[in-house]
């Protein structure tokens, strides 16, 4: 246990504590029944157990899972056709009981998995179009199935892991101009032939949000308004108009930031970004660290899935990104989204008690 990283530990639980408490702000104006605050800390009994068991196994042992963890994330994709619900326009998930849970949660381990094991097996290749075609053929079918979900928000995450772990591996530039084209013809067949209109509504919201500022471009402006209102030192929890009186859509989950903002202010904020500082720079220091290449681009896939997380939630609240409806990690209320990111931290711990 002392070989653990205890900064980035410590920096998880500030993060969550945050988040935990934006929760219970937000259900305040609700009725004050904390029934997202009990299930998240539910979530957090779970998640400690499989990021303890993560941290004591030996990070190999996940190599050796690689491939089922990513054919596992397929079958569970696939089987969204057949027995998936649909909320928010999206058949992205399995709804058991009173649990929902996101399949796509398990795609995204499994393909930083597979990643990770592909690029530790050619380690000794430069990168080239071999692995250019490999890395991309393994990205490219959980690509296709979570397009037609369709869930928008998840295909740039699975993109964005793909392309930081392979520009780590050694990604050319000719390589970058290719998926440049690929990106382009995709985001066109997508509009004209995937996208729903809510979807194409966030984008066109994203462009001119206040063309329409009391349908698609309420959600933005509003985040806006809550994010200016908080000042250096906020209004206090419970105190924010724009979560307590619900002008903020999903406040306890795709607009958990601006509840922080509104509320904590500038100073809440500024603990927002030093947690992810520590968390991130951790990763990084952790990846050069690592003599095993397997090791280097598994924490390289884990630390891809928390920046473009952290990049795209604050980027939509603060009306730079398009809307997506993606969580911001160990911040936000979900109970799938919050055991993945546990387990993976146990990963990371996994690999620093043995570098």
């Amino acid at each position: 246990m002392r070989r653990y990283d205890w900064i980035l530990i410590l920096a998880a639980f500030l993060l969550f504590s945050l988040g935990l408490a934006a929760i219970a702000s937000v259900e305040l104006s609700r009725g004050g029944h904390f029934a997202f605050v009990e299930k998240q800390l539910v979530a957090l009994g779970i998640g400690l157990a499989l990021g303890v068991f993560a941290a004591r196994a030996n990070f190999q042992l996940f190599r050796s899972y690689a491939r089922i963890a990513y054919f596992g994330g397929i079958i569970l994709l696939l089987g969204l056709f057949l027995f998936g619900s649909t909320l928010n326009g999206t058949t992205g998930w399995y709804i058991i009981g009173g649990f929902a849970f996101q399949p796509v949660e398990v795609m995204k381990l499994g393909l930083i998995l597979e990643l990770a094991r592909y690029f530790a097996d050619d380690a000794r290749r430069p990168f080239g179009s071999r692995e250019f075609l490999g890395s991309g053929i393994r990205l490219a079918v959980p690509l296709f199935l979570v397009l037609l979900q369709p869930d928008f928000g998840s295909a740039i995450l699975l993109l964005g892991i793909w392309a930081i772990t392979a520009f780590f591996a050694g990604l050319e530039l000719r390589h970058a101009a290719v998926l440049a084209a690929i990106v382009a013809l995709g985001f066109l067949i997508g509009w004209f032939g995937l996208f729903q209109d809510y979807q194409k509504d966030r984008i066109r919201n994203f462009l001119y949000p206040a063309s329409d500022p009391l349908v698609s471009g309420y959600n933005v402006l509003q985040a806006e308004v809550a994010i200016g209102a908080g000042g250096f030192i906020g209004r206090g929890l419970g105190g924010g108009s724009q979560s307590q009186l619900r002008f903020l859509p999903e406040s306890q989950s795709d607009f958990i930031f601006a509840v922080i903002a509104e509320e904590l202010g500038f100073l809440g904020i500024l603990l927002i970004f030093t947690g992810y500082a520590l968390l991130l720079s951790r990763m990084l220091k952790l990846a050069y660290q690592s003599r095993d290449y397997f090791a280097s681009s598994l924490v390289i896939g884990i630390f891809a899935l928390f920046f473009m997380q952290i990049v795209i939630h604050i980027g939509a609240n603060l009306a730079v990104m398009p809307a997506t409806g993606i969580p911001l990690p160990l911040v936000s209320y979900g109970g799938t989204s919050l055991l993945l990111s546990l387990a993976l931290l146990g990963t990371v711990e996994s690999v620093a008690a043995r570098t």
